[in-house]
């Protein structure tokens, strides 16, 4: 097994831990909503400091239901994902471009940059 397979085993096997753990170990049983996102737990420890706090802003679109709310924030994440991955591919793509045209210019006798190709 090469060291890339196994550095990506490793990676997967913690991914794989920090999702599976919380669930296996209970964490979260003593909640109403065991697993509920960061903006929510900071709602209720805000609410429980200061019951009569009046938020600055309200939201622009509020969403009609959780459901809904959780589509649009998974869109939002594969958008984002896709505009990363295309950017990645698109550097990827031009320095292995750049390489091809350095060692065509360098070496015209090399296999494969000759005009009937390989």
């Amino acid at each position: 097994m090469s060291r890339n397979a196994r550095i990506n085993a490793l990676l997967l096997l913690a991914v794989t831990a920090l999702a599976v753990l919380p669930l296996v170990l209970g964490l979260g049983d003593h909640k109403e909503e065991p697993f509920a996102g960061a903006d929510a737990e900071a709602e209720t420890a805000i609410t429980e400091i200061e019951p009569d706090y009046e938020p600055w802003f309200s939201p622009l679109y509020e969403p009609p239901s959780g459901e809904v709310e959780s589509a649009l924030f998974a869109l939002q994440a594969a958008l984002g994902a896709g505009v990363l991955a295309y950017y990645f591919g698109l550097r990827r793509g031009r320095r292995q471009g750049e390489e091809r045209a350095l060692t065509a210019s360098g070496d015209a006798t090399a296999p494969g940059n000759t005009p009937e190709g390989d």
